[in-house]
């Protein structure tokens, strides 16, 4: 019989690229998550019955238990961006990723994968990075052999970094960003899939992984880069940290005050101390060559999902042709 993974998280960006190699692999996976309806697109990943979401909440210790019983593999991808309700940065990236190292171990799965983020520091002032440090330690404490990537920036398809701005660039002449000095070290989401698929099957030491791409450059840099991709010219405008504090806090108050019903997803107090540092790979550290992957660059994916945000979307290159042959 084929083994079995279970990726808790296994429908979101990173999870989904996971699952569909682990099928490809000939894996059975379970994909565990809170919405399992909301999750069915992931089924045509493998074969009739292969991949199957199932339920399961990260806060609690039977659901963690029953889509565990019987994996030969487990992989946490989940983590949050922002608090809402019950589910803050401590409960799920800290308690949570705790509960399924411990579960793990207790099941006696032969591989733990986590998937953390390049910053995580028990000292950062960013309660993201802590709970990802916090949640680091207690992995590692419960189950030593575990393996944990942490990746910078990941951009994909369906990434929130690059579709999100080049959305914004096509309402307005400026746009806006937190942070335009901060180096970031952008990282193919399937190239972290990769990672990932390789530390379940046993083809990684234990320890850290911190995931970065081949480019590095500031945020001003790659906002540059992107609009040149969606041929959109823009005037980049930073936002002073001062600024972005009192406007990251007001959306906090706005989020609390009306219970929830504002879900803070434009910029946090807490995103805000999270770009005032670097995001890169610190020097020494284990990465992709100690994986045998060769990362992919920026310029070879962009162009083929922001297309749709240019001024002439699919038509672009059809006018642009257009335009030579006037000329000739």
């Amino acid at each position: 019989m084929s083994k079995l993974v279970t990726i808790y998280g296994g429908s979101g960006f990173v999870g989904r690229y996971i699952a569909r190699r682990m099928a490809k692999e000939g894996w059975r996976v379970r994909v565990a998550v809170r919405r399992p309806n909301d999750a069915l697109f992931v089924r045509p990943y493998g074969v009739p019955g292969q991949v199957e979401p199932v339920l399961c909440n990260i806060r609690d210790d039977s659901s963690v238990q029953s889509v565990m019983t019987g994996a030969d593999a487990v992989i946490n991808c989940v983590g949050i961006l922002n608090r809402s309700g019950k589910n803050t940065f401590d409960s799920v990236q800290t308690q949570g990723a705790a509960r399924v190292a411990r579960i793990a171990t207790e099941l006696g799965v032969p591989h733990l994968v986590q998937l953390s983020a390049i910053g995580a520091d028990t000292a950062s002032p960013s309660d993201y990075a802590r709970s990802k440090a916090k949640g680091e330690a207690a992995v590692l404490a419960a189950y030593p052999s575990a393996v944990i990537l942490r990746p910078s920036v990941i951009f994909g398809t369906e990434d929130q970094f690059f579709n999100r701005f080049a959305g914004m660039s096509t309402l307005t002449p400026i746009l806006p960003v937190v942070g335009a000095n901060t180096r970031f070290q952008p990282v193919y989401v399937d190239d972290v899939a990769q990672a990932a698929v390789l530390a379940a099957n046993g083809q990684a030491t234990p320890g850290i992984y911190e995931l970065g791409g081949p480019d590095v450059a500031t945020f001003r840099d790659l906002m540059a880069k992107m609009l040149g991709v969606i041929q959109r010219r823009r005037l980049v405008v930073n936002i002073p940290f001062f600024a972005a504090r009192l406007m990251g806090g007001t959306f906090d108050l706005l989020q609390t005050l009306t219970a929830g019903l504002f879900e803070n997803k434009m910029l946090t107090r807490d995103q805000v101390r999270n770009l005032a540092r670097d995001n890169v790979v610190a020097d020494g550290a284990k990465g992709f060559a100690d994986l045998g992957i060769a990362p992919t660059s920026i310029d070879s994916v962009l162009p083929e999902y922001l297309w749709p945000y240019r001024p002439s979307g699919q038509y672009a290159a059809i006018k642009r042709s257009a335009k030579n042959l006037k000329k000739a």
